[in-house]
């Protein structure tokens, strides 16, 4: 997912969902294995530590075929030991090896010291085995533009989201039903169990959260503590998570050219950010016709801006970028631009392998392609930044060869305290999402960082946000209010024109793992 890994909103209303029981010998393996951890330690995580394990390919049949996870680990050093934390960064698809010595290195020395930090990547994921790649360069530029004006781009992007989905089905035909939540999350209590722990604790953002959810509606009395930070919401996973989500995003898009229109004596694009946004959009028409650099056509403009939309971070080098292209139709910046928040790489296309896979399975997808029509130019009328390009991104669901399950109900009242993390104005996870997990998770204490843009906020330079969580860590303590918000932090100020230092060097570090695309 080029980098993308997020995971997305929903409606506000609650779908009744299935839970799906879990076998018994699933739940309850005979012996557990031995993982064998050995140093994989980068100079920026020298402690990092490295196993592999075997898990089943379908939990109902615990001595069939076997498939290898890839565990990551940063040891407890301190005497007060608190057990296993796993952490995971979201997706479907994100790789969370690398995030367990983030996660370790970014916390209080003295809380991280009694965990051992342990980062997965998912069945399908990154170094877990087989790793799922489908249909490799499926995102080379150029593509389609996103926006079906014409019959002809129409059908373009059909072929394209219907070959992916052909794809998938002909290479992994019998891996395809065993990629979903509730697998990975069965998974994960095996990793539990070979770390030798009656409970865990927990730490996922963005698509984690949900993972976290669904491991604690499937195995609550194995949670000792759970963090979920920008908080999908359970209730629309995953066709109207998408809808909603491109609202969001148009938001933070019009956001974005106001901040630009603040700093006009930096990029000289006026001080409107309504006429700022035609010139996007007059940027995005003339890139259509003649792709900059030869591979940043529209499409590929539009994900070369979302990422914008998860991290303000990144909006001096997008505004640089722009105004390039505006002022001088120099086209460098931009196709820099796409370089690096956007194109694609071998990982990028494991990473979108497990996405479809996941969320196609997860959940049932309108296989009416009409009702994607209606759907979407009814959102587009209203929020067009992405509207288009994400359900082009999510349209092989519509063709998918495996049937879906029913979503996971999360409700749950049997769970100790569990800490809730949300920007109020996250794009990718928006805000009434955490408020409904909120409400679900009976006991839980939703932190709110008001003003808040960015996705995944703790560990990335608010002191507030980070305060609640060490604390939580530390004794389990969470915030009580009695109230829909617990707890309140300011958001952290909106960055600086290339100029200045004030862009958060945690904040993008933290973004980096994270990916984007939710």
């Amino acid at each position: 997912m080029r980098k993308r890994a997020a995971v997305l909103c929903a409606a506000a209303v609650v779908v009744a969902g299935t839970f799906t029981a879990v076998p018994a010998e699933a739940r309850a393996p005979h012996s557990a294995p031995k993982l064998t951890w050995k140093n994989c330690g980068t100079t920026t995580y020298p402690t990092l530590q490295c196993a592999s394990l075997k898990v089943p390919l379908d939990h109902a049949n615990p001595h069939g075929e076997q498939i290898t996870l890839a565990l990551s680990r940063v040891p407890h050093t301190a005497k007060k030991y608190q057990g296993p934390l796993l952490v995971n960064p979201g997706g479907p698809g994100g790789s969370g090896l690398t995030l367990a010595g983030f996660v370790a290195s970014t916390l209080p020395k003295s809380v991280a010291a009694q965990y051992d930090v342990i980062g997965f990547d998912p069945r399908g994921v990154g170094k877990s085995k087989p790793a799922l790649d489908c249909k490799p360069g499926y995102f080379n530029p150029v593509r389609p533009d996103s926006v079906p004006s014409s019959p002809a781009i129409d059908g373009a992007n059909l072929l394209r989201a219907k070959s992916f989905a052909k794809a998938c089905g002909d290479k992994y035909a019998h891996l395809l039903p065993y990629i979903n939540t509730i697998s990975a999350v069965q998974d994960m209590d095996r990793i539990r169990h070979a770390v030798g722990a009656k409970r865990i604790n927990y730490f996922g953002y963005s698509y984690g959260t949900y993972l976290g959810a669904v491991y604690a509606k499937l195995f609550p009395e194995r949670v000792r503590r759970l963090v979920l930070d920008s908080v999908v919401d359970p209730t629309g996973v995953w066709y109207e998570d998408n809808l909603a989500q491109d609202y969001a995003f148009n938001d933070r898009h019009l956001a974005f050219m106001a901040w630009v229109a603040k700093h006009d004596a930096t990029y000289k694009l006026g001080t409107d950010p309504a006429k700022i946004e035609d010139e996007w959009y007059a940027m995005r028409a003339a890139l259509a016709k003649n792709p900059a650099g030869g591979k940043v056509g529209a499409a590929e403009l539009e994900d070369t801006f979302l990422p914008g939309g998860y991290y303000n971070g990144y909006w001096p080098y997008l505004a640089e970028a722009f105004a390039a292209y505006v002022g001088d139709k120099n086209t460098e910046p931009l196709v820099e631009a796409y370089d690096n928040f956007a194109a694609v790489d071998a990982a990028g296309d494991n990473g979108y392998s497990i996405y479809t896979s996941v969320q196609c399975r997860d959940a049932g997808w309108p296989r009416d392609w009409e009702q994607w029509r209606d759907d979407n130019w009814a959102v587009y009328a209203k929020a067009p930044f992405m509207t288009w390009n994400n359900a082009w991104y999510n349209a092989p669901c519509a063709f998918w060869p495996t049937d879906s399950l029913e979503p996971v109900d999360v409700a749950n009242g049997e769970l100790p305290p569990v800490l809730l993390l949300q920007a109020t104005e996250d794009a990718a996870t928006p805000y009434h999402g955490a408020v409904t997990v909120h409400r679900l998770l009976h006991g839980s204490s939703l932190v709110v960082e008001q003003g808040g843009q960015n996705h995944g906020i703790s560990l990335s330079g608010n002191a507030c946000l980070d305060k609640h969580l060490a604390k939580y860590l530390t004794d389990g303590t969470v915030p009580r209010s009695g109230g829909e918000v617990d707890a309140v932090c300011e958001a952290l100020p909106n960055p600086k024109p290339l100029s200045s230092t004030s862009t958060s060097s945690h904040g993008a570090t933290l973004h980096g793992l994270l990916g984007f695309r939710g």
